[in-house]
């Protein structure tokens, strides 16, 4: 069999200023490699310039690409990051009683659906060792109070580093992560909010729409950060709905656009697609 050629994605941000594409695909140029697909984005209001890049560059490897790349950012004040398109992202997964948004993601991780490996499920609660076993992902239940949230937090934290994840998902964990916590996970933890974000943040947004008479009710992924419900955003959706429905109604047909919007956010994450750019993402599709 002939080797696969080694397939790369290079992410980018820096000050937007002339010849930046050219710079860019002639620097791959030198190293071999071929451009496959690129998406650019310039950000008028903040005078900043993104980028994706996926190519092939058989001549070379992640560590010699890396390398290169250290020399040739720095003049043009660029922020990058490198990866190999066909390793999936290691993957953690935190859940508390509502278990919708864990299955689909087990069961798009196993079908190859996305392009992540789920190396732990962690929970305060015991509800889904047996959904864990049946996946042969490994489960650990760490209790959450307020007098052993630190101790908590860093059991959990040793267990993502020990599987060196790159992604935290918290599919409907509903406890508040601490300032340090947050910031340890600063762009790699995604949260589901079942909510069109902004609007009704908290822990029970769908007894506020009900309260409201919503005829939208939304899902919301964002990153975490420090700020509850405040990060920066990656996928939104809605389901109408009208008066006749109870606040049970409400709840089952946003547990499917949960898992939906949560899905897109963790497959765009994992494929190297979402820039950060300040309170903002830059989502290349």
């Amino acid at each position: 069999m002939i080797p696969a050629t080694p397939t790369f994605v290079l992410t980018l941000s820096c000050p937007d200023r002339k010849g930046l594409v050219h710079a860019v695909s002639g620097f791959l140029l030198e190293q071999g490699g071929n451009i496959e697909e690129a998406a650019q984005f310039n950000d008028h209001s903040t005078g900043l310039f993104f980028m994706r890049l996926q190519f092939r560059a058989p001549e070379r490897s992640l560590e010699q690409l890396q390398q290169a790349l250290g020399e040739f950012a720095p003049p043009l004040q660029i922020t990058w990051s490198l990866h190999d398109a066909c390793t999936p992202v290691p993957t953690v997964v935190f859940v508390s009683r509502e278990g919708h948004c864990l299955n689909d993601l087990l069961f798009r991780f196993k079908s190859g659906l996305l392009p992540i490996d789920i190396r732990a499920i962690i929970s305060n609660h015991r509800d889904f060792y047996q959904l864990a076993a049946s996946y042969n992902v490994p489960f650990h239940h760490i209790p959450v109070t307020k007098d052993n949230k630190a101790q908590a937090e860093a059991r959990q934290y040793e267990i993502i580093q020990g599987e060196g994840a790159e992604l935290v998902v918290l599919a409907r964990y509903m406890q508040i992560l601490s300032d340090d916590f947050s910031q340890k996970l600063a762009g790699r933890a995604i949260n589901i909010h079942h909510s069109f974000l902004p609007s009704f943040k908290g822990a029970k947004p769908y007894y506020q729409a009900h309260d409201r008479g919503v005829k939208l009710i939304g899902a919301t992924a964002h990153y975490v950060t420090a700020d509850l419900d405040e990060g920066p955003i990656i996928e939104q959706d809605v389901a109408r709905v009208d008066h006749s429905l109870t606040v049970e109604d409400l709840t089952a047909i946003g547990r499917d656009t949960e898992s939906q919007v949560l899905a897109r956010a963790v497959k765009w994450h994992s494929e190297h697609r979402i820039l950060i750019n300040g309170q903002k993402t830059v989502v290349f599709r």
